[in-house]
């Protein structure tokens, strides 16, 4: 069974290589699992980098952008929420720096940080999701959120359940 998911997977994106201008921005790469289980969610901070591991040796890879020096956090985490359109309401420390922001962003809105998933983790106001700002990706820029592409994170938002566990390592 997971032999025909990751088959099925090599050859959707072999599909999206071929068309996709930004090919080789979510791929299937080979990743030493044994201390992870399939389905674990990965973030590497210095590669700017989130892998949902396969089980099998190999993870898709997809870029991402992670938390400014001094906004990153290290650790496990559990998805607690799945979101489609997220309405965004900042967090005290992104008020304290951008005080003239509204209470609330609505979901769909361009203004939304949230992009149109997100993956809410059960640590205080962190989540996995899309971004109104694509250029940060590869980037530190967040507030310890981890940004993907809009098309990553409905692709990711697809492959991962409510109580999956995220690990960020540095």
């Amino acid at each position: 069974m997971a032999k025909r998911w990751w088959v099925a997977l090599g050859a959707f994106a072999l599909a999206i290589a071929g068309s996709h201008p930004e090919a080789g921005a979510r791929e299937i790469v080979p990743f030493d699992s044994d201390a992870y289980s399939a389905g674990t969610i990965v973030v590497r901070n210095a590669e700017r980098a989130l892998y949902l591991v396969g089980g099998d040796g190999r993870a898709m890879r997809y870029r991402v952008a992670v938390g400014k020096p001094g906004k990153q956090w290290f650790g496990s985490a559990w998805i607690k929420g799945k979101y489609v359109q997220p309405a965004w309401s900042p967090p005290e420390d992104v008020r304290r720096d951008k005080p003239n922001l509204p209470d609330v962003i609505p979901g769909g809105s361009p203004k939304n940080p949230m992009g149109p998933r997100a993956l809410l983790l059960d640590r205080d106001q962190y989540a996995i999701h899309g971004t109104n700002r694509p250029k940060s990706i590869g980037t530190y820029a967040s507030y310890g959120c981890i940004r993907m592409r809009n098309e990553d994170i409905v692709d990711l938002y697809e492959r991962v359940r409510v109580g999956g566990k995220v690990v960020v390592v540095p």
